[in-house]
Parts: C-alpha cells; sequence; structure tokens
C-alpha cells in the first residue's frame, strides 16, 4: 500500500494545529484552489490578493477535500483543522516534507529561463528515478513551500522553482527548500521597477545561495556580465563549489559547435574531457542553454550522461512559453507559436531569433507583441530597442499591445505596425480578423497583458479546417 503523503497526526505536530472532527487518517494531496482537488486532498485556505480561501471551504470539503487547514477563528465546522495561520502552517508542512526527505533537492531561479530549466531537471530525473517538481510557475511565497509540502518521504529527486520580484523574497524560500544545488539560469534587466539595476537583479537572485545545503553547489549562467558578481556572492555565503555554464570560453559545462533549425537544437557541450552530443526537439540557443544546465546538474546529482542526454531529447515546450500548434488544414496551416507566458528583453530577443528561422507555410508572419512588464524607468528605452530584433526576424506585420510598447511602435517602420492598442480585449478581434491559414504567428508577452485570451481566439477560429 502507498504511503500517504502525511497522516493526521504529522499534521498536527507540524503545525501545532487542532483537528475538529476530522474523519480522514491521512491525507495524499494539498491543494490551495477548491475546484482542482487531487486524491485525499487536504485543503489549505489561503488569503490571497483577490480572493480568501476561507469562503471556499465548504464548497472544497463538497468537492471532496478530506480537510481544510484554516487560520483560527476564520472559519468552524467539521473537517477543519485550526492554526494560527494557514498559509504559516503550510510552510510548517513544507518544512516538515523537506526534513523527512534523503532525496537529491534542486532549487532553480533566474530573470529568465527558470521554468524551462525546472522541467528540463524534471524530465531528467524522471528517467533516473523518483521524483517531484514543482508545477507551472509555482514559485512564489505560497507556490514553494504548496510544491515542497508535497515531496513524499521515498522521492529520490525534488527540484523546486523560485521566483522573486523584490529583495528578501529568494532567501526564506531557499532556507525552506535547503537544495543540494542551486541554479542561476541567468541576470537579465526584469523586474526593474522593484529593483532598480542590473547588480541589484544579480544580488537578488544570488539570495538562493543562503539555503545550500552544506557542501552544495551553485550552477551559475556564464553569459551575462554579472557572472563575476554572483561568484563574488556564492563565496561570500560560504559556497565552496561553484559550476558555470554557458556559450562563454572557460565555462565548466560549455556549449560548442550550435546548429539550429526550425524545430531542433543541436550542440555538443564541453565538459573537461568529455563531449556530450546534445540534441533537443525545440529550437533555439537558449533552448541548449537550459539543457546544459540540466546536464551538469544532473551530473552532480550522480546520474549516468547518457541517461540525462536521452531524456533531454524528449523535452518538449509548454503552452506560453514556445509551444507550437499547426492550426487548420495540412496542405495550409496557420503555424501558432504561443509565447504569451512572459516578456523582458532577453525572453524576447531570444524568442524573435526562433521565429527568425520559422518560414510561413503559404502566408505572412506575423507578431503580437504585448507590454514587458516591471520594467521602471528604462521601459520606455528597452521597448523602443526590440525594433532591431524585429526587423531582423524576418515578420511582415506587428500588432502591439499595452501601455509600454508605444515607445517600440515609434521605433518601428510605420509600415510595419498593424495595430497598437492598449488592452488584450481591445486586441483580439482585430488580430484574429488580420489572420489567415497559411500565416505563422508568435503571440508574446508579459502574463499581465493577458494574451492568452488571443491565443485561444486564435485556436478557436483556426483550429478547425
Amino acid at each position: 500500500m502507498t504511503q500517504p503523503l502525511f497522516t493526521l497526526d504529522a499534521i498536527l505536530a507540524a503545525t501545532g494545529g487542532r483537528a475538529e472532527d476530522v474523519g480522514a487518517s491521512a491525507i495524499n494531496s494539498i491543494s490551495i484552489d477548491s475546484r482542482e482537488l487531487g486524491d485525499q486532498a487536504l485543503f489549505v485556505a489561503i488569503k490571497g490578493d483577490r480572493f480568501d480561501g476561507h469562503d471556499f471551504v465548504e464548497t472544497a470539503l463538497t468537492n471532496g477535500a478530506v480537510a481544510a487547514l484554516v487560520t483560527e477563528g476564520k472559519s468552524a465546522g467539521a473537517g477543519r483543522i485550526h492554526t494560527a495561520d494557514a498559509l504559516g502552517a503550510l510552510g510548517d508542512l513544507a518544512r516538515a516534507a523537506r526534513a523527512r526527505s534523503r532525496g537529491f533537492i534542486v532549487g532553480v531561479t533566474g530573470s529568465v529561463g527558470k521554468t524551462t530549466t525546472k522541467e528540463a531537471l524534471r524530465v531528467v530525473f524522471e528517467a533516473a528515478g523518483q521524483t517531484h517538481a514543482s508545477i507551472k510557475s509555482f514559485n512564489n511565497h505560497w507556490g514553494v513551500p504548496l510544491m515542497l509540502a508535497q515531496l513524499r518521504e521515498d522521492a529520490q529527486f525534488g527540484v523546486f522553482e523560485m521566483g522573486m520580484n523584490a529583495p528578501d523574497e529568494i532567501r526564506p524560500l531557499s532556507k525552506m527548500v535547503r537544495p543540494h544545488v542551486a541554479v542561476i539560469t541567468s541576470v537579465a534587466p526584469v523586474h526593474l521597477e522593484g529593483l532598480g539595476s542590473i547588480e541589484a537583479i544579480a544580488r537578488a537572485k544570488a539570495e538562493i545561495f543562503e539555503g545550500l545545503e552544506p557542501g552544495g553547489t551553485a550552477v551559475l549562467n556564464a553569459d551575462h556580465p554579472q557572472i563575476d558578481l554572483l561568484i563574488e556572492l556564492a563565496a561570500a555565503a560560504g559556497v565552496q563549489n561553484v559550476v558555470t555554464f554557458g556559450f562563454a570560453r572557460g565555462s565548466d559545462w560549455q556549449i560548442l559547435d550550435v546548429e539550429t533549425t526550425p524545430d531542433r537544437s543541436f550542440a555538443t557541450v564541453h565538459h573537461g574531457d568529455d563531449r556530450h552530443a546534445l540534441a533537443l526537439a525545440v529550437p533555439g540557443r537558449h533552448m541548449l542553454s537550459n539543457a546544459t544546465a540540466a546536464l551538469a546538474v544532473s551530473h552532480i546529482a550522480g546520474v549516468d550522461p547518457s541517461v540525462a542526454l536521452a531524456a533531454l531529447a524528449g523535452l518538449r515546450a509548454q503552452a506560453g512559453r514556445g509551444l507550437r500548434l499547426t492550426l487548420g488544414p495540412a496542405d495550409r496551416p496557420l503555424v501558432l507559436i504561443n509565447e504569451s507566458y512572459n516578456a523582458n528583453p532577453v525572453a524576447v530577443t531570444a524568442a524573435l531569433s526562433v521565429f527568425a528561422d520559422i518560414a510561413a507555410p503559404d502566408g505572412r508572419k506575423v507578431l503580437v507583441l504585448g507590454d514587458m512588464l516591471e520594467l521602471g524607468a528604462q521601459s520606455d528605452a528597452l521597448h523602443a530597442g526590440l525594433a532591431d530584433a524585429i526587423r531582423e526576424s524576418g515578420v511582415d506585420r506587428v500588432h502591439l499591445v499595452g501601455r509600454h510598447v508605444g515607445a517600440l511602435a515609434a521605433a518601428l517602420p510605420k509600415e510595419l505596425v498593424a495595430s497598437l492598442t492598449h488592452t488584450a480585449d481591445e486586441a483580439r478581434e482585430t488580430i484574429v480578423d488580420d489572420l489567415a491559414y497559411g500565416d505563422a504567428v508568435m503571440v508574446k508577452g508579459s502574463n499581465g497583458v493577458g494574451l492568452s485570451r488571443v491565443v485561444a481566439d486564435i485556436t478557436a477560429r483556426f483550429g478547425q479546417s
């Protein structure tokens, strides 16, 4: 019989909670969404920016949750576990799960590529043993404890993503996860609004070092000017083992002999005297970088390189992060590249370099680009700075969405800009009506712009031949 995630007694011991008529003796999953409940779920009633989970406790219990973790005084009745604070109690469960684990634990952060690198590590570790990894982009003050609390005692590997948009946010997450390896995928001009400078971003990312287990390793992308600062900050945090990866000369895991096609990427990765042939079923130099990070980490974890390389060959793009859909008739489809989840100058430039290699089946290349958010005072300059990369990508038409892309519109040839709207809802009909079978369209923007709705509209219109 499979061991439960937590017994009721273990939950009460970890949280100092009080059970009120809880019939279940154990739970097997944890959720903060009353609509998405796994097997023998514990519903945790956390208070978010828009909703308070305590308003949905009864719904969760009706929908099949076996118990609800609540803040004392906020909800009463059968099936509750009362604690001083539900979110804090979730953190207690996360620390309890980590304390009992004997698995190899990896923490991943970075301005760009952290979710893809986390996914690369997941596919590699799943090929080597029982693996638990963060889902979606659950990487903040509630997402990390939610993911860590579901680390099973028998898991051999755990991979956890950590995000931030201000100082002092990664530090407590890393101290909770206590990784054996801390990966920083990149340092780029993201969240400048809250941090002010690239150096401040590097320092905030380096907070991940403070949770490293004794004898742990920092795995760092060497392809940015802040690498020396990161190495210095790692040393200041007492990290004795630093491994670098990237295209930069002298990287411990150096990417050479790069070849990319519209559908695939190839490289030779040099590590000491070893040469590894890396082949991916996704395009882009940035994907090779993310995969090389996973290769380096898996080596530290003791995974055979042949196992890692075979697993990475099956790595696929995710929805919102480069997933490619071919819609409509086979002889004249519309090709949709969904990059709607995030955007910053580095990510947009990388996506455009991939789009440059993609030909429209029998029509035009269309770019839908939304605002890159949280760039602060440098926003206009950074948006305008994308003009050259857009021209070089070979696009025929550009639809711009948001309140910051006006600076980019001014930097582009007028004949290239098909539309400029402030919101995704304003843009939806215009964009869909402008497309035709035979076109190739890339949709890219920060998640807050809402371009996923444009993607849904395109899919609905063109998904039927």
